[in-house]
């Protein structure tokens, strides 16, 4: 048996040749978020555990099954690795006080963590971004988060995702709705596994959710959310739904979507694909009125949403979306004492300028150089040998048009490579 350490299940390296495709979706997702008016805030890893338990609900599964939760060697304290972003968001916009007389939109992207069964697409460490909007109560900016998302998949050259939309109404509604559903239930406990039966009178909402084939009749047929909303709450879900389609987006409004969090109310949203198979969903989330004050701060309205990463480089790949690949501009090739010297001028002074270099290290033929140039992905080789040290000018060869090496005067030599000439 092996002895060598390999990383947990569930957790992945991501390994350079893979990081250029990350570092391109960030860089496409930050200038979108850039471009529709929302800042970064960054938060701690680790939280307190009875944050999540307030904001995400105690009998979800997150809290109950899902989070890594450990006690603080040193002073006690409950803490859990971050299941999610927004309950963390919310708390750092409560401590630092900044709803004060103003609103928010905000974003913030990394590592959240949930122990479950890893799958494609469903990880124990994973990676989101996500987005938030507070002190906003007008049923507009529900809508300007499913605009703006239907804008990324364009700006990512997505298709193949679809839109799903539905409203939990508010308290009183979803608390008429429980009742009615538990009733329902109850008048078909036969038909319910063990799951939904655990969650028969904690969370009946979420048995809606359940994919349990044998179940499905049963929960199709099973009383509407839509049956009990009040004016207010139809009101604003009508307004959601006449500005995401005078935008050009479609949808498709789903009853049984719930969210898997506790702390929603009135709109919810999924973006689903079919490219992902079981898992789904890309992009989810609501308004969360009720949470900035059940968390502890002074109420006040709120939404935003999360997409997961791992699963839009997924649909990046089954959409045949390409990425650059991430190469050097120029590989100095050199030999000899002078030339060597010579090379850590022409890398310092060809970086300066914005070019990306590999200077060979290790010594070796030119030949052994050059055959590691290739295999960089470099644009050019610049060779510096005992004649172009001696006469300070550069041999250059275009690794990737075929043409034939060239000496040129050194300010010559760097003006080309500068300007990634293909000749």
């Amino acid at each position: 048996m092996s002895n060598t350490i390999q990383a947990i299940r569930g957790m992945n390296d991501i390994l350079p040749e893979q990081i250029h495709r990350w570092q391109q979706l960030e860089a496409i997702v930050q200038e979108w978020l850039a471009a529709w008016g929302y800042r970064e805030i960054r938060t701690p890893i680790v939280e307190q555990v009875s944050l999540f338990k307030r904001a995400i609900g105690e009998v979800t599964d997150i809290v109950e099954k899902e989070m890594y939760a450990f006690t603080d060697s040193l002073n006690g304290d409950q803490l859990a690795l971050r299941p999610e972003g927004t309950a963390a968001c919310v708390r750092a916009v409560i401590q630092h006080n900044l709803l004060y007389n103003a609103t928010q939109r905000l974003w913030y992207a990394g590592p959240m963590f949930r122990h479950e069964r890893p799958q494609k697409g469903r990880y124990r460490q994973f990676h989101q971004f996500g987005i938030e909007a507070l002190g906003f109560a007008d049923p507009d900016m529900d809508a300007e988060h499913i605009v703006m998302t239907a804008d990324l998949w364009q700006r990512l050259g997505l298709h193949g995702i679809e839109l799903e939309i539905n409203t939990l109404g508010d308290s009183d509604a979803r608390l008429r709705y429980r009742t009615r559903l538990i009733g329902w239930f109850e008048q078909h406990a036969d038909l319910l596994d063990d799951d939904a039966k655990r969650r028969l009178h904690s969370n009946p909402l979420r048995i809606l959710d359940s994919k349990n084939p044998a179940m499905q009749s049963m929960i199709e047929a099973a009383p509407k959310l839509l049956d009990d909303l009040n004016d207010r709450s139809v009101q604003h879900f009508a307004t959601v739904q006449r500005i995401a389609g005078a935008q050009g987006v479609s949808f498709r409004i789903n009853p049984r979507l719930v969210r898997g969090l506790d702390y929603y109310n009135d709109t919810v949203f999924e973006w689903v694909s079919h490219h992902l198979g079981a898992q789904s969903t890309v992009c989810a989330g609501g308004r969360y009125d009720g949470l900035i004050g059940q968390i502890g701060g002074k109420p006040a309205p709120a939404c935003g949403f999360a997409m997961g990463i791992e699963r839009l480089l997924d649909i990046l790949d089954a959409c045949q979306v390409q990425s650059p690949v991430a190469a050097p501009d120029v590989y100095l090739v050199h030999a000899g004492e002078a030339a060597e010297q010579m090379a850590w001028g022409i890398a310092r002074d060809l970086r300066q300028t914005g070019l990306h270099v590999i200077r060979h290290c290790g010594g070796g033929s030119f030949k052994s150089q050059m055959k590691k140039a290739d295999a960089s992905g470099a644009l050019y080789a610049c060779i510096i040998g005992d004649e172009e040290a001696a006469t300070g000018s550069l041999t250059l060869k275009n690794l990737r048009s075929g043409a034939a090496q060239t000496t040129l005067p050194l300010t010559d030599a760097i003006t080309r490579l500068i300007n990634k000439e293909r000749s």
